[in-house]
């Protein structure tokens, strides 16, 4: 395919996860024309991701077929945005070409990425997030016999534990900053969600300890060592191959606020896309679900990609009748962060030479002094390398407070031909636009 081709549909869904698949079903039984895209090989997110060492649970299959019995839904995997030529349009590319996708509404169900936060050796090779080991190891990463620990927040460390684990690793720490009251008060609130507590004890491990954190990774070229921070006080030092450690979610807000959406303030959806009781963000046309409007599993992220669906297309009588499941998940949602917050001690794991920005080398000590990300990205390089902010901002806005600005497109790394094509079709018929 060359140039860039021009293209319509009814509903556009940007994420293929649960919140996409449902989203996309639900508006699918209208008749509307339906268009997923993703940038997986298949879809199902981050939390169904199939890949050779991978087992899809029975309800990712459930929703992938739903998506195939629909005639009038057309998945686009392999495929990203890339920016927004005008309104009620979208530039995407994969790796045939550019289309520019007309809609005419907007469906986010743009997920959450993993909270990494920076640490002595965060950057040694053999660290990744804990999600990031758990698609790595889908994919077909061998870690057999691998000494492996795991750290930060959240239920996502028992997750990718268990994960490891089946693929023949050793797991000899699951470190957990929580304290063991707010774990235990978390535990004891799942008797309102009985499918949770099942989870739960199915993935309880002898090797799990609260109030405990990382405070450094050793090894000269790789991961030799992990020393963590006990309840106590004291510290302790385990040598191992991997190091596994990730501090939660943040919602992927990129392209909702490059199109103008805004973000919630308060609450476990702080930092997530505003949206409404129908969904709808403060962008007409444009709705939202899942974990781009606040972390709470799938589902949550099934209930509310089930009402974005039907209310894009206007049956606010099926949108309606998946409230009281929205209202029960959001409720395990609010319970969940209210059990893994963040303690303030967290914010001190960085020395002033620990790197915050790895692409560009950028230690703690020289972003001190900024007054903000756009300071820090103007002297100090801060965010220009290749994730363009994607780690060091999440970094920067814990430890110091700071709102990044809107991303500006392009949102990926795109083709020149991408680009020249879409200059073409501007400077051509659509210059009016």
């Amino acid at each position: 395919m060359s140039g860039v081709m021009p293209e319509r549909c009814d509903v556009l869904v940007v994420g293929a996860g649960p919140a996409g698949m449902a989203a996309a079903v639900a508006a699918a039984r209208s008749g509307a024309s339906v268009v997923v895209i993703d940038d997986n090989p298949a879809p199902g997110g981050q939390i169904w991701r199939d890949g050779p060492g991978a087992k899809l649970p029975p309800g990712a299959r459930k929703w992938r077929d739903a998506l195939e019995r629909h005639a009038n839904i057309r998945v686009r995997s392999g495929t990203r945005v890339v920016a927004a030529p005008s309104p009620g349009e979208l530039l995407l590319e994969d790796a045939d070409g550019a289309v520019r996708m007309r809609w005419s509404k907007l469906i986010l169900c743009t997920g959450a990425r993993e909270l990494l936060l920076p640490f002595p050796g965060w950057t040694l090779p053999g660290v990744t997030g804990a999600g990031g080991l758990q698609a790595l190891i889908k994919a077909g990463l061998p870690v057999e016999g691998e000494r492996i620990v795991v750290a930060g927040s959240g239920p996502l460390l028992l997750a990718a534990a268990a994960t490891a684990r089946s693929a023949g690793a050793k797991v000899l720490r699951i470190a957990e900053q929580a304290s063991f009251a707010a774990v235990a008060r978390f535990c004891a609130s799942l008797a309102r969600w009985p499918g949770k507590a099942a989870q739960a004890v199915a993935l309880a491990d002898p090797c799990y300890r609260t109030s405990s954190h990382v405070v450094s990774a050793g090894g000269a070229v790789q991961v030799e060592s992990v020393r963590l921070r006990q309840g106590n006080g004291k510290e302790v030092e385990i040598a191992c191959d991997r190091i596994a450690c990730g501090f939660g979610l943040v919602p992927n807000t990129q392209l909702g606020r490059m199109l103008g959406c805004a973000l919630a303030s308060d609450g476990f959806s702080a930092r997530g896309l505003r949206v409404d009781a129908r969904q709808a963000t403060s962008v007409p046309g444009i709705y939202a679900a899942g974990e781009c409007t606040g972390f709470g599993g799938s589902e949550r992220a099934l209930a509310q990609g089930s009402i974005a669906g039907h209310a894009a297309v206007g049956d606010e009588r099926a949108a309606a009748a998946h409230e009281g499941e929205r209202a029960r998940w959001e409720a395990f949602a609010a319970q969940l962060h209210r059990g893994f917050a963040l303690r303030a001690g967290i914010r001190a794991l960085a020395q002033p030479d620990t790197l915050v920005c790895r692409c560009e080398d950028v230690p703690f000590s020289a972003l001190q002094d900024c007054s903000g990300w756009t300071d820090a990205k103007l002297h100090r390089r801060c965010g220009m390398g290749a994730c363009q902010g994607r780690v060091c901002g999440d970094a920067a806005q814990f430890l110091f407070g700071w709102t990044p600005p809107a991303p500006r497109p392009p949102l990926s790394p795109v083709r020149i031909a991408t680009l020249a094509g879409l200059g073409e079709v501007v400077g051509g018929a659509d210059a009016r636009q």
